[in-house]
């Protein structure tokens, strides 16, 4: 029969190797998919729910005590989670607004086979509307997420600062404050990523912080390789950013891809007005942006449930374990 210090070494290492083949996993879709696609960034948020749901069921194997100081911190990594996800329901929210203006454009353009100067100018300045819209949501974002970024960047850099001698204090509450560390290694990461897809990005700078030698020293005190897997997933963000045209902003691939399909349409109205021709062109731009911002609208759309249940996860999860305490 297996003894309960066996038994919770192997939930332990169990909940590390898990984390180890997620970040894996998710580096394969980052390399499998366009840069910052809403494909990439929903299976964070898969990741990121599926890591917490396992993190409360762990706590559940390992039988803390109760009122204990792992509740607490447990509860303030849950909560950092929360405040983050609410900003990035924010920027979703606005993204989705940007898909309802974009298809009034498209829309009214309907049945248009000829483009008159004086129609054109009309839906170059709904465009312009709508662009500078754009502009004033990324300037919110920037607002909202400046401080969160530099403080999971600043984590994250922290988190890496460890030695073979922080083994002892990994191993409090049975091991479980090695399990939080762990997964306030990786959210940070994941978290900075969703960010920079879905919010706002400055430059690669927050993801070049605590790569280097702590990773590999993570990965001897853990026993486990879910450090040198971050790194891998961290670097190949980073370099990522440095090698796209658009280095500030939001990142995520179909925004990008509808901004575009946004321009393209009104350089060619533009010249309608100057030329009065062109409608056949006209109508190609059109459905090339009713094409792109029906995907953005799909992702947009996956990653707000994906993020309500997210929510609902993070609520049943406290939930559990303070129902836990409270029945012991």
């Amino acid at each position: 029969m297996m003894s309960s210090n066996s038994c919770t070494n192997s939930s332990i290492n169990g909940f590390y190797n898990m984390l180890n083949q997620g970040l894996n996993d998710l580096h394969q879709s980052f390399i499998s998919h366009n840069f910052m696609s809403f494909q990439f960034l929903s299976q964070i948020i898969s990741s990121l729910q599926s890591f917490h749901s396992q993190l409360t069921l762990l706590v559940r194997k390992l039988r803390l005590p109760v009122g204990g100081k792992w509740l607490d911190e447990y509860m303030d990594e849950s909560s950092r989670l929360w405040d983050s996800c609410h900003v990035l329901k924010s920027a979703i929210s606005g993204m989705d607004n940007y898909c309802s203006s974009a298809t009034n454009i498209s829309s009214s353009l309907d049945g248009y086979h000829h483009f008159t100067p004086e129609l054109s100018r009309r839906i170059i300045r709904a465009i312009n509307v709508c662009q500078r819209e754009i502009l004033g949501m990324e300037e919110e974002n920037k607002s909202l997420t400046e401080t969160r970024i530099q403080q999971l960047s600043q984590c994250l850099n922290q988190n890496t600062n460890i030695s073979t001698d922080s083994n002892s204090k990994l191993n409090g509450f049975s091991g479980f404050r090695g399990v939080l560390f762990a997964m306030r290694s990786v959210s940070s990461l994941l978290l900075m990523i969703l960010l920079t897809g879905l919010a706002y990005c400055w430059s690669s700078t927050c993801f070049h912080q605590g790569l280097g030698q702590g990773y590999h020293e993570g990965h001897m005190v853990f026993g486990s390789g879910f450090m040198v897997s971050m790194s891998l997933l961290q670097q190949k963000v980073a370099e990522e950013i440095d090698n796209n045209d658009v280095q500030q902003g939001i990142m995520m691939f179909e925004f990008q891809q509808a901004k575009i399909a946004m321009e393209e349409l009104k350089v060619e109205l533009e010249r309608i007005t100057c030329y009065n021709n062109g409608g056949e062109i006209i109508q190609e731009k059109v459905e090339n942006v009713k094409s792109c911002f029906g995907l953005l609208r799909c992702g947009v759309e996956t990653i707000t449930g994906q993020l309500d249940d997210f929510f609902d996860e993070i609520v049943e999860g406290r939930k559990k374990l303070l129902d836990m305490c409270s029945h012991r």
